[in-house]
């Protein structure tokens, strides 16, 4: 800033002051210059005289000390000292507090009643700093859009890989579920083979043993009980169809000469022939 605060102390307040007051100004205007600023303002403070030049200069004071809200509050009280000057030291202490609008209005209606250049430089520069400060906070804005927007991206891409993971392990605990099922439903048909294998075993080897037994039957004939009646004993060979032919042929001749009453004619069976009749024999 180009314009500073005006000089601590002023020609009237040393004339209003008394020989105590004068020996307070005088020690307040060297802490002013040692840079000791709040004893300065103190010292100031402990005058009796209520002049509004002692509340400037203890508003200078306090600027110098960075007191900036007590430093205003005590140019607003100097009612008397020149507006203008004061309102460009209110709007100094203004802008040191970042607060550019309040400093940007202050310059402005100290200008409004009289032409500065200093001034007009501070309000300038407050006009700069406001701008510099909204682009500031654009671009933080746009910072943090930008970050905002990333930690989304971030976000999405992180949860696109935990989806995929996921689902990539949801996909294997299926296969293994599906090869756990697959091996079960094995086991089960290969059971289910072996008790069909081991049942048709048993059939086969039942079977075996059933015609073992007949076959050892055969070998090995028992002979039959006789007849109850004439006790004689049964036939145990089987006849042949010839054989059978032959039985019943003879039965029927038999049976026919019985009703005749004739001899028995005898006959001879081999290969199957009749028998030749005697020379001797005599028909009937």
């Amino acid at each position: 800033m180009r314009k500073m605060i005006l000089g601590v102390l002023s020609m009237g307040a040393l004339l209003h002051a008394g020989l105590t007051d004068f020996k307070t100004i005088k020690e307040a205007k060297q802490a002013y210059e040692a840079k000791e600023y709040g004893k300065s303002a103190a010292l100031l403070n402990s005058l009796d005289t209520k002049s509004p030049q002692k509340q400037y200069d203890i508003g200078n004071a306090l600027y110098k000390d960075k007191k900036y809200d007590e430093a205003i509050k005590a140019y607003e009280k100097a009612e008397g000292v020149d507006d203008a000057t004061r309102l460009h030291n209110i709007g100094n202490s203004q802008f040191q507090k970042k607060e550019l609008d309040k400093a940007i209005e202050s310059y402005e209606k100290a200008l409004e009643m009289k032409e500065d250049e200093d001034t007009r430089f501070n309000l300038e520069l407050a006009k700069k700093q406001k701008q510099k400060e909204e682009e500031k906070k654009q671009q933080e804005q746009q910072d943090q859009n930008k970050d905002q927007e990333q930690n989304k991206n971030d976000k999405q891409k992180q949860d696109q890989k935990q989806n995929k993971e996921q689902k990539e392990q949801d996909k294997k605990q299926q296969e293994q579920k599906n090869k756990e099922q697959q091996k079960k439903k094995d086991k089960q048909n290969k059971d289910q083979k072996d008790k069909e294998k081991k049942k048709k075993e048993d059939q086969k080897k039942k079977e075996g043993d059933k015609e073992k037994s007949d076959v050892q039957k055969e070998k090995t004939p028992q002979e039959k009980k006789g007849d109850q009646e004439s006790g004689q004993p049964k036939e145990t060979k089987k006849m042949s169809k010839e054989d059978k032919l032959k039985e019943q042929e003879l039965k029927r001749l038999m049976k026919k000469m019985g009703q005749k009453k004739t001899p028995t004619m005898m006959y001879q069976m081999g290969e199957g022939k009749k028998g030749q009749r005697s020379e001797d024999a005599k028909p009937w």
